[in-house]
């Protein structure tokens, strides 16, 4: 009774114009995010219109992962929709955005046998009270109908902020980061994370899970960040 009430004297609108809407964003709204097009066939940086196939840091040097999937662009609104979850815990807005994933989710051409999204140390765990890129992940293990693992991976340092550091102090930064145990024997795992920056906390994770006898490794996030982009990773 109460919900009824509260829906006619606050009725659902959209989180960025206002406009009434039960999606949670507006037709109009949803229509006007960064989607990330263009973009490199190996590591899902945003290209610019005329590029297609590999970005220059992929033909040069090739990440450990195989693919990745970003259906955005780190950019407004996005960026803002990401720190208002993060940071303020809007946890509706963890649904709002794995819906709007799920309706560009590509069929992929086999099964994972898990999604896995990057584990926090416990110390921010604790300080947040959850793990945002676990929450954006839920609905598409369920779509997919695979597990989602959160315990056979785990962040062993509480390691600093990334923002400012070149790509050698990155990987220096996370070296001996993260453990993982492949109990479940998997041989195909998709890495998540919530934004895609340089790629060096998955790669760092990618060659970790291949070292334990994963084969194939795919990395999907809700946003990837552009060429010279400063965010921590």
């Amino acid at each position: 009774m109460f919900a009824g009430i509260s829906k006619i004297l606050y009725p659902p609108s959209c989180l960025l114009c206002g406009a009434a809407t039960s999606h949670g964003l507006c037709a109009d709204c949803a229509a006007e995010l960064p989607g990330n097009h263009c973009a490199c066939t190996r590591c899902a940086l945003p290209l610019f219109d005329t590029e297609q196939g590999m970005c220059g840091r992929c033909l040069k040097k090739a990440p450990v992962y195989d693919g990745a999937w970003s259906p955005f662009v780190y950019a407004q609104p996005i960026e803002w929709m990401i720190a208002r979850l993060k940071f303020n815990a809007r946890l509706r807005l963890a649904n709002v955005l794995a819906d709007l994933m799920l309706q560009r989710l590509p069929v992929p051409a086999a099964k994972p046998d898990c999604i896995m999204p990057v584990p926090l140390h416990n110390q921010r765990l604790r300080q947040r009270g959850f793990n945002q890129s676990v929450e954006l992940a839920k609905p598409l293990a369920r779509a997919l109908n695979v597990p989602l693992d959160v315990s056979s991976c785990r962040r062993l340092r509480a390691t600093p902020p990334q923002t400012g550091m070149s790509a050698l102090q990155r990987r220096r930064n996370l070296r001996g980061a993260f453990d993982f145990q492949n109990r479940r024997c998997y041989r195909y795992v998709v890495l998540f994370d919530d934004v895609m920056t340089t790629g060096a906390t998955l790669n760092e994770l990618a060659g970790l899970l291949k070292r334990n006898g994963v084969q194939r490794v795919d990395v999907w996030s809700l946003a990837r960040a552009q060429r010279n982009n400063k965010k921590q990773d």
